[in-house]
């Protein structure tokens, strides 16, 4: 027996809630916001792990920032699966049909193995022991290992699995759903992490780490449960397999250029995520509850810039012109996190970390509408996972270095060999967040091609993307 919708609830939240134009016949609300959840866990994951733990590791368990950044950087190292795994799932040759399925489950299980792994890791650093101090740090390195795995299968899988079953009038709506899901669940796990960890101690991080792992399972199962038809048609692999493929993608007008100014605006916006909660902690004096809030408030911004983007772009902005913006947003948005130091106020750290997540916000949607416009239904999976790819190993890749380069400068400055001027803490975050602003303009000449050849197309505005009918 199913339960239906009275006539006027279904009009009623057709007209008020938002992305409810996003569900059709096939693809009911209900189920859509079901299948959405998977989303839920990896703005989780991504709260925990940039969020909380490399501060708590770096400041209260005294791990060196370039062993932390390493680390939390490991998940993005296996980022290059996911163009392998787009095209695996595209051609899964399952005899019940079942092509994303078993790589959302598989996922799911490795972030479970990991989550499960990493409190044990943490308690044998938090005891500095020489003796276990390695295999504390290779336990916390296997554990990242098994997360980042888990979240580069999950999310590629879980985002070309609602490409398949939404209409495709709709589906530009429904990734704008699964975007705001991510940044939902970094928005409310960063806000209840911050809660339960306000009074620090090593027990309270270890029940919270456990209770995400459990989460994680059950907010999956929910999430996949009957969303993939058995009766769906049997994946075929062609003759020349994956590289036939990619040489096709590649051969694709702009491409190369589109992914090397992906992988550099990335790079760019995310050298800051692995000091930003060690610099409220270690220059501002702001408590684990404060900082774990931080990635809130960067999420809120990117929220909002996903609401204004799709205003934007409606009213005939071309996706380029719009990435360039929010380029130009992250300069102001690291100044105000420099300065804030100095002047030693924390509401002009917050504001700049409030605009850099707005300006990141409007990059990503710039690029991710970008993305969307090479049309092949076909590779919609390798395309997809091409992207967020370049993406995620850009920016694992910009963690690790933001956290060797502030290791490398504080130590030259507390030293004296950067003179008297610069020998002060401060020195190391300043350095990389000046290296970001400067790597932003360079974003900005990779955009320059892109965004002359928007002026010679027509313009064609996006009537339906990302929060355009939330309230204002």
């Amino acid at each position: 027996m199913s339960l239906k919708m009275p006539a006027w609830m279904s009009a009623y939240a057709t007209r008020f809630l938002p992305f409810a134009d996003a569900a059709s016949h096939d693809l009911p609300l209900g189920r859509l916001l079901r299948l959405s959840m998977f989303q839920l866990v990896i703005g989780m994951i991504m709260a925990l792990m940039v969020g909380t733990l490399n501060r708590v590791m770096i400041v209260e368990l005294h791990v060196p920032a370039w062993w932390v950044a390493m680390a939390v950087a490991i998940p993005m190292v296996f980022a290059p699966l996911r163009t392998l795994i787009g095209y695996r799932s595209d051609t899964h040759p399952s005899a019940l049909g079942l092509r994303r399925i078993p790589y959302l489950w598989t996922g799911s299980l490795l972030l479970f193995g990991g989550l499960a792994v990493m409190p044990f890791a943490l308690l044998l650093l938090a005891e500095a022991v020489p003796e276990t101090l390695l295999l504390g740090q290779l336990g916390a390195g296997l554990s990242f290992i098994m997360i980042g795995t888990g979240l580069q299968v999950t999310q590629t899988a879980g985002m070309a699995l609602a490409n398949d079953v939404a209409q495709e009038d709709k589906r530009p709506r429904v990734v704008a759903l699964l975007y705001c899901m991510l940044l939902l669940g970094m928005i409310l796990s960063s806000v209840l992490y911050g809660l339960f960890l306000s009074d620090f101690t090593p027990l309270r991080m270890i029940q919270v780490i456990q209770g995400s792992a459990v989460l994680v399972i059950v907010i999956n199962l929910v999430s996949m449960w009957k969303q993939e038809s058995r009766q769906a048609k049997r994946g075929a692999r062609k003759a020349g397999g994956f590289s036939a493929s990619w040489k096709e993608l590649i051969a694709m007008p702009q491409m190369r250029r589109f992914l090397w100014t992906v992988g550099l605006g990335s790079f760019a916006f995310s050298m800051q995520d692995i000091v930003l909660e060690p610099y409220g902690a270690e220059i501002l004096g702001l408590n684990v509850g404060n900082t774990s809030s931080l990635t809130a408030l960067g999420a809120i911004g990117s929220l909002v810039a996903f609401g204004l983007s799709a205003k934007w772009l409606a009213s005939g902005w071309h996706a380029c012109r719009l990435a360039s913006f929010g380029v130009l947003i992250g300069l102001p948005a690291f100044a105000l996190v420099i300065f804030a130091a100095p002047t030693e106020s924390v509401a002009m750290f917050r504001t700049g970390v409030v605009l850099i997540g707005f300006g990141s916000g409007l990059f990503s949607v710039g690029m991710l509408v970008t993305a969307m416009s090479f049309e092949n239904t076909r590779m919609s999976g390798l395309i997809l996972g091409t992207w967020g790819a370049v993406q995620a190993t850009a920016t694992g890749a910009a963690m690790a270095m933001g956290g060797a380069v502030r290791d490398l400068v504080t130590e030259m400055a507390l030293s004296g060999r950067l003179g008297e001027a610069l020998n002060s803490p401060i020195t190391g975050y300043s350095f990389v967040y000046h290296l970001e602003m400067y790597l932003l303009f360079v974003v900005l000449i990779a955009l320059g091609p892109l965004l002359k050849k928007s002026r010679h197309e027509p313009s064609q505005p996006i009537l339906k993307f990302g929060l355009a009918e939330l309230p204002n």
